[in-house]
């Protein structure tokens, strides 16, 4: 590690001419696209700041992404209890439009910082060297920083150490933002097979508005919603709407699964019925209503078997 003393008091920052403008605007929308702002500690940046002042020996180091009016650290070690400053603080804002490692060894011996409160106040900045972190396409975010309270300078190796571990932030920031699109795409094909499930069902539903019945050589339509309820008989299945009783050759599953599913129910081994035609459960029968003949002689009790007792309950709307 390089002597902490007697620094030399040359000013080896590049000058303010030396730093690369950018389309801010562009480079605001680039920051953000990443979705990394304010967001909880990772440890594959935290292992990266820890890495940094290991190798530079430094108290302080920092992942720092310029937003428009701060600097915000996305890790850190050291400074501790600070999870921004403004950016007309921000040492990095300068580091980051730099082409290479910008380092300050003295802060009170530059005139760009020598008046900045974090030099002047009991943070105490005295040395910053910081790489930038820039994207694939060429715009900075920020850089990774390393800061000290004594006067130093980076040897060739630290420097070029820094340099290796900004492309690793970056790397990081890409496999994030590749995992976080990754998520959303699927997000999205899940919403799209939601809503493609959802219409399928809809369509199956509606196809269930009627069925298709043989009798005596003919086929008959009827409305499933004219079903008041169905009755097992042998091999064959009688299905009972408001004014007449269809024998059909059938099984009660069969039918059952041709019927709208949220609209009937299984009662019994011998009985479906229509939920929207029980009228009353007396016991162990529901009172169904036939639509047939006066009100008295208009209610059918239906058996309702133990084994079906708790789905059938389950499903109507008691208070």
């Amino acid at each position: 590690m390089p002597s902490k003393a007697n620094p030399s008091s040359e000013i080896t920052r590049p000058p303010l001419s030396a730093l690369r403008s950018v389309n801010e605007v562009e480079r605001l929308e680039v920051l953000r696209n990443y979705q990394i702002l304010d967001t909880p500690p990772e440890k594959a940046f935290d292992d990266l700041v820890r890495l940094a002042a290991y190798i530079c020996g430094t108290p302080v180091s920092l992942v720092s992404l310029i937003d428009a009016d701060r600097q915000w650290f996305k890790a850190k070690t050291g400074f501790e209890g600070i999870e921004s400053t403004s950016r007309d603080l921000a040492f990095c804002q300068y580091a980051m439009l730099a082409a290479d490692v910008f380092e300050v060894e003295d802060t009170t011996k530059d005139p760009l910082f020598q008046n900045n409160p974090l030099v002047t106040s009991d943070t105490n900045i005295r040395f910053y060297a910081g790489a930038p972190l820039v994207t694939p396409e060429g715009q900075p975010l920020g850089t990774i920083c390393t800061l000290d309270t004594v006067p130093r300078r980076l040897s060739e190796q630290q420097r070029e150490a820094m340099r290796i571990l900004a492309r690793e932030v970056v790397s990081h920031l890409e496999l994030r933002r590749a995992r976080l699109q990754l998520e959303q795409e699927q997000q999205k094909l899940d919403g799209l097979l939601r809503m493609a499930n959802d219409a399928a069902e809809s369509m199956y539903l509606v196809s269930r508005a009627e069925i298709f019945i043989k009798q005596e050589h003919k086929l008959l339509r009827v409305r499933t919603e004219d079903i008041r309820y169905v009755e097992a008989l042998g091999d064959y299945v009688n299905i009972y709407t408001g004014r007449e009783r269809f024998t059909v050759y059938s099984t009660m599953k069969e039918l059952e699964g041709k019927l709208p599913v949220r609209e009937f129910a299984r009662v019994h081994r011998k009985y479906i019925v229509r939920l929207d035609r029980i009228v009353s459960i007396e016991a162990d029968a529901a009172l169904v209503d036939t639509g047939r003949g006066t009100e008295a002689a208009n209610l059918m009790p239906v058996p309702i078997g133990n084994s079906y007792k708790n789905a059938l309950l389950s499903r109507l709307n008691l208070v």
